[in-house]
């Protein structure tokens, strides 16, 4: 896909909890850090806070709660036909707390990005931040991906870290890691997308027209988002 070429993209975020990855993206949407339009944020789950973030940015929203539904299979079918009408170009998922099946996935391979707490392919999964911990990690962080079948193993496109203080519970390993790296690279990353700068192709993630032969870092960061 080739979002340059065909104008303004379409973003449809996905959210689970209570939002800090969208509200910094409605920032950058808004203020035009982002060049696209927020056409739609959708939640398995009704009491998602994030849900009131989106309504007071007037950003339409829609709930499917995964409860509904007989099986993964049946949700996940129900979630690509709601993505299907309203043709994003870009699906960002911002905590969106579902294991998406392969066919899903590969119906929006390419178009799909994640935001995953820690520096992978370190750490998959949940409980990251106590995982750190736990192996005594130096550094901490987080980073943004195209999203692929496998869990947190798609094309890694830029990372941001931190080195863990002997102070750092998992609390605040949460805390830094949302504040300091999620809410600066991922709004990155879905402008230079945006802009038709990042994509992937043939699951190789080329940025700028070159492949990117290794992950991007805070250091490239644009000023807007430093």
């Amino acid at each position: 896909m080739n979002v340059a070429a065909k104008g303004r993209a379409r973003l449809v975020v996905l959210i689970s909890g209570r939002g800090r990855n969208l509200a910094a993206l409605i920032a950058a949407v808004n203020d035009g850090r982002i060049a696209a339009d927020l056409v739609a944020v959708i939640s398995n789950r009704a009491d998602a806070a994030g849900l009131a973030l989106a309504r007071e940015a007037g950003v339409p929203v829609q709930v499917l709660p995964h409860v509904d539904y007989p099986d993964r299979a049946a949700f996940d079918a129900a979630l690509a036909a709601a993505l299907r009408a309203l043709e994003p170009d870009i699906v960002a998922l911002a905590g969106f707390m579902r294991i998406l099946t392969e066919n899903f996935v590969r119906e929006f391979e390419g178009r799909m990005l994640n935001i995953h707490p820690s520096l992978l392919p370190r750490h998959k999964g949940l409980n990251t931040h106590a995982a750190v911990l736990r192996d005594g990690d130096a550094e901490h962080g987080a980073t943004v991906h195209f999203v692929t079948p496998q869990l947190d193993g798609g094309p890694l496109i830029i990372q941001g870290r931190f080195t863990v203080s002997a102070q750092d519970g998992a609390q605040q390993l949460a805390e830094r890691v949302l504040e300091q790296i999620e809410c600066r690279i991922y709004p990155q990353a879905v402008a230079w997308m945006a802009r038709g700068e990042l994509r992937c192709e043939q699951g190789v993630p080329r940025f700028r027209d070159r492949p990117l032969s290794a992950v991007l870092s805070l250091d490239d960061l644009e000023p807007g988002f430093r």
